[in-house]
């Protein structure tokens, strides 16, 4: 390793580009612990649903973080199971109507900057895997190793079809594929932290690899052989 002292991975990309299982096996491979930033986004989005709250009334959905009660439990899947005010909310909240409203919730710049102290806080030793769409940028700019994932946008909507399958949930490849080139528009050119490589991550395309060969390939650049 570059250092024995504690450091930050982080691994952005777009929705359904393999992020989370990328960090999920390169955080096991390296005993650090897990940020899945995207399911905050999607919590917050779920509690804003479960109250009626307008995704586009910043001021309420700021609100929110008075009483966000949240946590992730480990699980002998690839991702932690995450509780909404100690409710396991892992069906819902991978629904792709809340993965929309994620999208539409992080589009408020001061909402960005509410969480920012929630994630910030999973940075414990021995050191911390951190996925999502501005780890690299905004979250932890000072990260020692930095990737951003990606893959087209057919491929990306295979995997996500064949992981809500897998849940037992409806999906369909045509809808998937249709609202998730929207949601990189919108991502992509919001104003408040965008979906963009930051300048010193390494880019991976990964549309022909599987989660081996690119947890494989993010290790060998840690480790300094790629």
């Amino acid at each position: 390793m570059a250092s024995k002292k504690p450091f930050v991975v982080t691994i952005d990309g777009p929705g359904g580009s393999g992020k989370g299982s990328l960090a999920s096996s390169v955080a096991r491979a390296l005993d650090f612990h897990l940020l899945d930033s995207g399911a905050i986004y999607r919590l917050l989005a779920l509690k804003a649903q479960r109250l009626d709250v307008d995704l586009d009334d910043e001021d309420r959905l700021l609100g929110l973080l008075d009483d966000f009660d949240i946590r992730f439990e480990a699980d002998t899947q690839e991702l932690a199971v995450p509780y909404l005010d100690g409710e396991d909310v892992t069906q819902s909240v991978r629904l792709e109507s809340t993965g929309d409203a994620a999208s539409r919730v992080a589009r408020h710049a001061r909402v960005r900057e509410g969480l920012l102290a929630v994630q910030r806080a999973f940075f414990k030793s021995p050191g911390l895997v951190a996925d999502g769409r501005d780890m690299g940028t905004v979250v932890f700019p000072q990260a020692c190793f930095k990737f951003f994932l990606y893959a087209s946008v057919e491929i990306r909507a295979q995997r996500r079809y064949k992981q809500l399958i897998n849940m037992g949930l409806s999906a369909n490849i045509a809808h998937l594929q249709a609202d998730m080139a929207e949601r990189d528009a919108r991502d992509q050119n919001r104003n408040a932290s965008p979906l963009v490589p930051a300048e010193d991550a390494l880019v991976v395309e990964s549309s022909m690899m599987d989660l081996d060969q690119v947890t494989d390939l993010v290790l060998s650049h840690i480790k300094g052989i790629g």
